[in-house]
């Protein structure tokens, strides 16, 4: 059973990023913005002007007080011990942000918005060093690679997933996650099988940084291989029945978590599957991606025997939670030394599931 955090929200939250000190942060709806404890008690909270939805919080890693958050097409950075004013703020992109990604020197910014841009905003200087245009959709992602704070993926609602150096102002890398998808198929297709597009919504780098995973609408998961310049596929399958909107690799680990619209939250070893395929490469099948969730009292029961094998193209989740609510957000983070899953989905709650045999 999930524990449930209350009282920091009166509005669906739709993001969350914890901090190395413990500290955890969550926006949410109509401009709220929340600290949080370990023990999940509410610290701090604020609501900006404008009250534009918040939509990514993230935590500086060598300064664990310092939080990003982007409402509405602004950045805001503010000090978690202090939630009134802004320390600073920046208005960088023209429409409305969706994900923010920080850089592993720290020193570069990314955001991504509805206009398919992706501002690289250098932090110290405070000016925007490079504008990445080619999605011709939605922006709905973006990750810089640990380990390579000059190169980054993206993913959108064009059903397209970039690879990047900022050394060019154009993607090292491209593919159409719906053209591959059509590309694989063969014989008969099940009816409906088509009516869900990849419209690719979240993206999660492995602390590698070679490996990364993307979750789309057509309920699946896949997993690439940075190759230098270029990207391949190692392996995709289909693990939700609906969209998948979030997937999250564990801290230095393989193991990826994702969630859907189907009110499921699952745990894959990347890593194992990668290592099976290499060995004896078979024909890959995907999995969906959910899309953003919402939090209720019901509470998620955990199922350790998880779903028919062939449902997943012969791959089977190491877990597999009946949350019961669409994902908005999902975060693999240790509180007080053990390992946990939040959620975030369309309640005012945020769930936490123990993940202690991981």
């Amino acid at each position: 059973m999930a524990v449930k955090w209350t009282g920091g929200h009166s509005s669906p939250v739709l993001c969350l990023n914890a901090s190395k000190e413990g500290l955890l942060a969550s926006g949410a709806e109509g401009g709220d913005l929340t600290a949080w404890g370990e023990d999940g008690t509410p610290l701090g909270h604020m609501r900006f002007q404008g009250a534009d939805d918040v939509t990514s919080v993230l935590f500086s890693p060598s300064c664990p007080t310092k939080l990003y958050a982007s409402h509405g097409e602004t950045i805001s950075v503010l000090d978690v011990r202090s939630l009134k004013d802004s320390l600073d703020h920046f208005h960088v992109n023209e429409e409305e942000i969706n994900c923010l990604s920080l850089n592993q020197t720290e020193n570069l910014l990314a955001s991504a918005d509805d206009s398919g841009a992706i501002k690289i905003l250098d932090v110290e200087n405070k000016k925007v060093v490079r504008s990445l245009k080619r999605h011709s959709n939605i922006c709905s992602s973006v990750a810089f690679r640990p380990q390579r704070p000059q190169s980054l993926v993206s993913c959108g609602l064009d059903m397209q997933v970039m690879l990047w150096s900022l050394q060019k102002a154009r993607p090292l890398w491209i593919t159409n996650l719906q053209e591959d998808e059509t590309e694989e198929m063969e014989g008969p297709q099940s009816p409906g099988q088509l009516l869900n597009p990849a419209l690719a919504h979240s993206i999660s780098v492995a602390s590698c940084g070679n490996i990364f995973s993307c979750g789309a609408e057509d309920g699946k998961v896949r997993i690439f291989r940075v190759m230098g310049v270029k990207c391949e596929q190692e392996l995709g399958f289909k693990g939700h029945t609906l969209g998948v909107s979030q997937v999250c690799f564990l801290p230095e680990s393989y193991l990826l978590l994702t969630g859907g619209n189907d009110g499921k939250i699952m745990l894959w070893d990347a890593n194992s599957e990668v290592e099976k395929k290499q060995k004896s490469p078979t024909k890959r099948t995907h999995r969906k991606k959910p899309k953003r969730g919402t939090c209720t009292k019901q509470g998620g029961n955990t199922d350790a025997s998880v779903t028919d094998e062939e449902e997943h193209g012969n791959i089977l989740p190491k877990l597999n939670i009946e949350h019961g609510e669409k994902v908005n957000w999902l975060l693999g983070t240790k509180i007080k030394g053990h390992q946990n899953i939040l959620v975030a989905d369309q309640t005012s709650c945020i769930s936490v599931y123990p993940l202690n045999e991981f």
